[in-house]
């Protein structure tokens, strides 16, 4: 391999890995108060499993990336790696929106962007380099499980003031 092909490598994985620790700066994540006391689907894993599979997706996220980028850089394939960088950028916002912020509507709204522009990665991956797309697909699969956690969290969430965020001040209550 040539140290150009090696270095763009190095950079295309520790950009999403990159990103993906930048993200988890944003409130506690599973270890949160907030997030242990949400009612939560029977099929959510358990909490050590998110950063192990997060850490291996944002590694083969890269290698698809690679990949593409192999086939001409951002000359040729600049708007299919501009599609992975939106994809990258939802990606980092659906972390500070669910944990950071508590907003579980628009946790939701963005990752059903993410989930649409994963898909539309896939398909623009697979027409000029069809390992990359299927490097995605555990991605999409993941993504696919994680909304199904926020829209069932977001639904409690609204309708069970029991789930309600404890630190944040009754909207209702009269001030004295």
């Amino acid at each position: 391999m040539q140290l150009v092909n090696a270095v763009s490598l190095i950079l295309s994985v520790a950009l999403p890995v990159g990103l993906g620790f930048l993200g988890s700066l944003a409130g506690d994540g599973g270890d949160s108060d907030w997030y242990k006391q949400l009612k939560k689907p029977p099929w959510t894993p358990p909490n050590w499993a998110f950063p192990v599979i997060w850490t291996i997706l944002y590694v083969m996220m890269g290698v698809a990336a690679w990949y593409v980028w192999l086939h001409g850089g951002f000359e040729k394939q600049g708007v299919v790696l501009g599609v992975y960088l939106l994809q990258l950028f939802l990606n980092l916002l659906w972390t500070p929106l669910f944990f950071g912020m508590h907003n579980l509507g628009a946790a939701f709204a963005d990752i059903m962007l993410l989930w649409f522009t994963i898909a539309a990665n896939i398909y623009l991956f697979w027409h000029v380099e069809p390992v990359a797309a299927y490097l995605l697909v555990p991605y999409i699969i993941w993504v696919t499980l994680a909304s199904t956690i926020n829209l069932y969290v977001w639904i409690h969430y609204v309708n069970d003031s029991q789930y309600h965020v404890t630190n944040r001040p009754d909207l209702h209550s009269k001030s004295s």
